[in-house]
């Protein structure tokens, strides 16, 4: 059992170190370039990626770019991510930066990194996330994701789940339960891109200006809500690389 403990505790301060080391204004400048990437890839798998009507109807997508996981029979998660809500009109508010961090057991081993992108569906969902600190499936419902354009196989998603995860290892996109890990406020990155710890509620409700710095990230949202209906991938790749 002290094995068992000692594996533990060296696992999760490896994902600590690596996670919650300080933030300068370049690595979460990084962030917001990475999470644009993440985006744009699940744009560009029509078949395999988050289904048109998840997309259209979020109220907030958040993206951890890097999510660590290790485990030995016991395992950990940690990720720094953005997150963008929608404001009224049609726009999108500036990021709120936030840490992932979460447990598990069972037959595990190894390390590796994972993309995680979070859809929240509901009002109640996009207040929780605001506050901060929350627990997927405590304070928020969460539920797999449905995986593909057409999200009829998924449909229970329909039935007020809060929040919708998914990840992305090694080019595979799927859905990817996230019980019982914690979402928080991330003041050291809020700070290095601000210069000031705003509240998450201050910025999701539109009262911190975007930063130039995020408009390639939330100019990918928007490009995923507007595109999410067209099923015609070549023709946006096209359109994008127009000058």
């Amino acid at each position: 059992m002290k094995t068992k403990i000692a594996v533990l505790a060296c696992t999760l301060l490896a994902l600590n170190i690596a996670s919650y080391a300080d933030q300068t204004k370049t690595d979460v400048v990084e962030r917001l370039q990475t999470s644009a990437t993440v985006l744009r890839n699940i744009e560009l798998a029509p078949d395999k990626g988050i289904p048109d009507a998840v997309i259209e109807s979020a109220k907030c997508v958040a993206v951890v770019p890097s999510m660590l996981k290790g485990a030995f029979i016991f395992g950990g998660k940690h990720g720094r991510g953005v997150a963008t809500c929608r404001l009224p009109h049609g726009s999108w508010s500036a990021p709120a930066f936030f840490a992932i961090s979460g447990g598990s057991w069972g037959a595990q081993v190894g390390f590796e990194h994972v993309q995680l992108v979070m859809m929240i569906m509901t009002d109640q969902g996009m207040r929780h996330l605001m506050a901060n600190k929350l627990q997927i499936a405590g304070t928020i419902s969460a539920a797999v994701g449905p995986v593909g354009r057409d999200a009829s196989a998924g449909a229970d998603w329909k039935l007020d789940t809060d929040m919708l995860t998914y990840s992305r290892s090694k080019g595979l996109f799927a859905g990817i339960d996230l019980s019982g890990s914690w979402i928080e406020r991330d003041k050291d990155s809020t700070r290095a891109m601000y210069g000031k710890d705003y509240f998450s509620t201050q910025i999701f409700t539109g009262k911190v200006p975007p930063p130039s710095a995020a408009r390639a990230f939330l100019t990918e949202v928007r490009d995923s809500v507007q595109h999410s209906g067209n099923a015609d991938v070549a023709s946006v790749s096209s359109a994008r690389r127009r000058p």
